[in-house]
């Protein structure tokens, strides 16, 4: 590759990232549906045209966000599962990662949050997928548990889906503690205690569902 060629890819990308960031600033206070590509290229400060040599529409958009979003968190989905012999101390690593995910991620968290059940079908379709391979990768980690031996494959699945709802649930109650007024940090703890106790009852059902 030239200087020049690598000099253009590179401001290619960085054009790129600017119009994702651009984009998710916009969409704290309003779902993708009602989104405008000239809000975003207006904040980025580029001409509406160069808006589709990155991406088709909002909603190609919106994918490459879920992407982005959800992208780099399997290896984390799969730490707060993998096999170890204190679950009480695998719980408190799951809540506290996602927490950190939570604090460090605001913007595309709550992105997640709203447009999962959103208006606009490739985003909701390209979560769907993420989801479903969380599940996939939860599932295999969850076999390799020994409370697991006897269990069938639809039913771990069916607990692996189980684990990642949770997931979700615990991001956005952790996303509300950084929205709340008052004792944020009382708020964050109680935040942590809830979704320990709703993952415990988790674990308490599956150790007893064979019986």
């Amino acid at each position: 590759m030239s200087h020049t060629s690598g000099v253009r890819q590179a401001q290619k990308q960085k054009t790129r990232q600017a119009l994702l960031d651009a984009a998710l600033v916009l969409l704290e206070d309003q779902s993708l549906s009602s989104l405008g590509l000239r809000e975003v290229t207006r904040a980025v400060g580029v001409a509406p045209t160069a808006f589709y040599r990155h991406f088709r529409s909002t909603a190609d958009l919106g994918v490459a966000l879920v992407e982005e979003a959800l992208g780099s968190l399997h290896p984390m989905i799969r730490a707060t599962v993998a096999p170890d012999e204190d679950s009480a101390e695998r719980i408190a690593r799951a809540v506290e990662l996602i927490a950190g995910h939570v604090a460090a991620h605001p913007a595309h968290v709550r992105f997640v949050a709203r447009e999962r059940h959103g208006g606009v079908r490739p985003v909701r379709d390209a979560i769907r997928e993420q989801l479903a391979r969380f599940a996939g990768e939860v599932k295999d980690e969850l076999a390799k548990d020994p409370v697991s031996r006897g269990w069938s494959e639809a039913d771990l699945l069916m607990l692996a889906g189980l684990y990642v709802d949770q997931m979700l649930a615990t991001a956005s109650l952790f996303l509300e503690t950084l929205e709340a007024p008052g004792a944020p940090e009382e708020e964050r703890r109680r935040a942590a205690e809830t979704a320990a106790r709703q993952m415990r009852l988790i674990s308490v059902g599956r150790r007893h569902w064979l019986d």
